[in-house]
């Protein structure tokens, strides 16, 4: 049975930093990419950070440069290090799983309040 397992999430306020992990278990296949996406109250879900095996990364606009992604994949690990928070970065953080033989899978979301 596959796990996605986050933690690092809570209240912090402006201009602090957080550090999300997900440590991925029970794959039946390689990973093929790892990332981070979002979910704001009254918004869809959207991507924030991926890092693909060949360590190519993809950002959202509105975190580049205060958010930086990278991995373990020797422990199915990625992490998610958040700098200069700002309110609206207030949403439940997804990790996302992609498995080389197409499946994908998801954590089950762990809250990041940013506030004063």
């Amino acid at each position: 049975q596959v796990q996605l397992v986050e933690s690092g999430g809570g209240l912090v306020q402006p201009g602090g930093s957080l550090r999300l992990s997900c440590a991925a278990s029970g794959l039946r296949f390689s990973i093929y990419a790892m990332g981070w996406y979002r979910q704001a109250p009254g918004k869809q879900r959207e991507l924030v950070a991926r890092i693909t095996l060949g360590f190519k990364t993809t950002y959202a606009d509105d975190v580049k440069g205060r958010f930086t992604i990278s991995r373990d994949y020797a422990k199915n690990t990625v992490y998610l290090q958040m700098n200069s928070l700002k309110p609206e970065d207030t949403a439940v953080y997804y990790c996302n799983v992609e498995e080389s033989g197409g499946y994908e899978y998801w954590g089950q979301g762990t809250h990041i309040t940013v506030s004063s």
